[in-house]
C-alpha cells in the first residue's frame, strides 16, 4: 500500500487512524499481533523495530529468542474487523547481531523469499506464480469436548440434510456430496461469500470466482488470480484471515479442516503454479503433451520425486489423512493427468493459451503454513529442473484414467501417497537435501518443524477415539 513511511504517515493522518496493527507469522502458520498508537509509526520506529521473544512464536533459539520485527509498509491495509480505526500490516523477522541485523532464517516470509532468490541465482526463472484453491467449511457452530470422561464434537449447520428435522428447518437442505455449484435457496452462504471477496480485494488479493463446492454441508470455495509466489504467501493468510473473520461477525465459523465431517468431500488446497522468464510462460510449448514445456515436465517431476517429503509441509496434520483417500476426488496416486482429479497433479484441459497454460498440485490442504509449503513446492520443482527429472521415466504417467478404478494389482505397480502423517514425516527426515540448496530451508528449521508436528500427532494419539468404542466396547 505505500512505498515509505512518509506515505504512511500522511495516509494515518487523512484517515485520523488511531492504532497501527503488526500481524507475524508463527512458526506453525498462525497470524500473531502487536499493535502500537499509530504516532508510534514514525522514521525511528522503522530503523530500530520493535523487540520480542521470538520461542514463543515456536522458533528453536531458545538462547538467541530476543529478536526484532520490522513493519512490511507494502502490506498496509485498512482493518475491517476493528471498531477503532486501525491499520494493519504484516513484518519481517531479523536475528539481532552485533554489527548489522540480519534476516532470520526460520521465520516463514523470509524463507518463501529465499526461495524466490535462489530460483533467480540459478537462472531457472525470473517469477514463480500461482494461484491456489481456498476450500474450507461454514458452520453454524462447532462445539468440542476432550475429557477424561467425554471425546466429541458436534457440528451445526442448518444447511446441511441432518438439519432438516429442526423446527426451524425451511426444507431447503443440501444433500451429501452434492453441493457444487447450488444454487439459492440451498446455497445459504452467498452473501457471506461475496463479503468475503469483498474484503479480500480491498486488502489487494484479486478474486477469480467463488461458489459452492460439493461437501452438503456447507463446503465452499474462493479462487484467487495467479500471483507472485511470495505475494501469494502472504495472500494465503490473509485469505483465512478474512473468511475466519467474516464468519465470526456473522455468527458462524469457518474451518480449513481437511476433512471435518466423515464421508463427505474433504478441504484441499490446489495450487496452480506456472514459471516464467523474460515475460513469457516457460511451461508453455506448443504441440507437446497438453502444451507443457519440458521443463513444466521436470519441474512436474521434481515434485513426484519428493511428494512424500513434501507432504509433510503440504499435509502437516493428523486430520490431512483422513482426505486423502480414494473416493472423494483426492489425490492418492502420485502421478500426473491431464484433466484428471484423481492425480496427484492435473493439467486443466480448458488452459490451452500461452499465458494461461499450467498444471496443479492437488494433494495440499489448508492446515498448512503456506510459506512453508509454496518454498518447499518451488525448491522441488527446482530440483526436478536441475536433475532433469522427466516422470515418464518413473512410471508417473500421464495417467488419463481413473486412477480410482484400476484393479489391486495394477494399484500395486504405482506409487502413492503416505497413508498417515508418521510416514510423511518420517520422508521429510530421509529425503530433505532439497530444501537445503541456496540455504532456503535449514536443518535446524526442518528439525524444529518435525518435532513440533511429531507433538501434534503425539498428543491425537493419545485420546480414545469415539469409533474404538462403537468397534470394540463390547469384546
Amino acid at each position: 500500500m505505500f512505498k515509505n513511511i512518509t506515505e504512511a504517515k500522511s495516509f494515518i493522518k487523512e484517515n485520523n487512524i488511531q492504532f497501527v496493527d503488526l500481524k507475524l507469522v508463527d512458526l506453525r502458520g498462525r497470524f500473531r499481533h502487536l499493535s502500537i498508537p499509530a504516532e508510534r509509526l514514525n522514521e525511528k520506529l522503522m530503523k530500530e523495530g520493535i523487540g520480542f521473544d521470538a520461542s514463543n512464536y515456536g522458533y528453536a533459539c531458545v538462547e538467541k529468542s530476543d529478536m526484532v520485527f520490522y513493519p512490511d509498509l507494502s502490506t498496509a491495509y485498512e482493518e475491517p474487523f476493528a471498531e477503532t480505526p486501525t491499520l494493519s500490516m504484516m513484518a519481517n523477522v531479523y536475528a539481532i547481531e552485533e554489527k548489522e541485523n540480519t534476516p532470520f532464517v526460520q521465520y516463514p516470509r523470509n524463507v518463501i523469499a529465499a526461495a524466490a532468490d535462489y530460483m533467480k541465482e540459478m537462472q531457472i526463472a525470473d517469477q514463480m506464480i500461482i494461484a491456489p484453491e481456498y476450500e474450507f467449511s461454514l458452520f453454524d457452530s462447532m462445539r468440542y469436548a476432550i475429557r477424561s470422561n467425554e471425546v466429541s464434537v458436534s457440528l451445526k449447520s442448518m444447511e446441511s440434510e441432518w438439519s432438516s428435522d429442526m423446527e426451524n428447518s425451511n426444507g431447503y437442505h443440501t444433500l451429501p456430496k452434492s453441493g457444487y455449484h447450488a444454487d439459492l435457496p440451498h446455497d445459504i452462504c452467498f452473501d457471506l461469500r461475496n463479503e468475503i471477496c469483498r474484503l479480500l480485494k480491498d486488502c489487494g488479493i484479486e478474486v477469480k470466482y467463488h461458489h459452492h463446492e460439493v461437501g452438503g454441508s456447507g463446503q465452499m470455495e474462493v479462487e484467487v488470480e495467479l500471483c507472485d509466489v511470495k505475494k501469494a504467501a502472504d495472500d494465503a493468510m490473509m485469505t483465512r484471515y478474512m473468511i475466519r473473520n467474516a464468519a465470526a461477525r456473522e455468527g458462524m465459523t469457518a474451518t480449513f479442516l481437511p476433512k471435518p465431517i466423515a464421508d463427505e468431500a474433504g478441504n484441499g488446497l490446489h495450487v496452480h503454479m506456472q514459471l516464467r522468464k523474460g515475460g513469457k510462460n516457460l511451461f508453455y510449448k506448443k504441440d507437446a503433451y497438453a502444451s507443457l514445456s519440458d521443463e513444466a515436465m521436470y519441474f512436474i517431476g521434481g515434485l513426484l520425486k519428493h511428494i512424500a517429503s513434501l507432504s509433510a509441509f503440504l499435509n502437516p496434520s493428523t486430520n490431512s489423512f483422513r482426505r486423502l483417500v480414494p473416493g472423494f476426488e483426492a489425490p492418492v496416486t502420485v502421478g500426473y493427468a491431464c484433466a484428471n482429479r484423481s492425480a496427484v497433479i492435473r493439467i486443466p484441459a480448458y488452459a490451452k493459451k500461452e499465458d494461461a497454460v499450467r498444471f496443479e498440485l492437488r494433494s495440499g490442504d489448508g492446515t498448512c503454513n503456506p510459506y512453508f509449503a509454496f518454498a518447499a513446492i518451488l525448491m522441488a520443482g527446482i530440483d526436478g529442473i536441475v536433475n532433469r527429472i522427466d516422470p515418464k521415466d518413473h512410471n508417473w504417467g500421464p495417467f488419463d484414467f481413473n486412477l480410482y478404478d484400476l484393479s489391486k494389482e495394477e494399484k500395486a505397480k504405482l506409487e502413492h501417497l503416505p497413508l498417515h502423517l508418521d510416514g510423511a514425516l518420517n520422508a521429510l527426515e530421509e529425503d530433505h537435501d532439497y530444501l537445503l540448496k541456496g540455504n532456503v530451508f535449514t536443518e535446524e528449521l526442518i528439525n524444529n518443524w518435525i518435532a513440533l508436528i511429531r507433538n501434534e500427532e503425539r498428543q491425537v494419539e493419545k485420546i480414545p477415539h469415539p469409533a474404538e468404542f462403537r468397534l470394540y466396547y463390547d469384546l
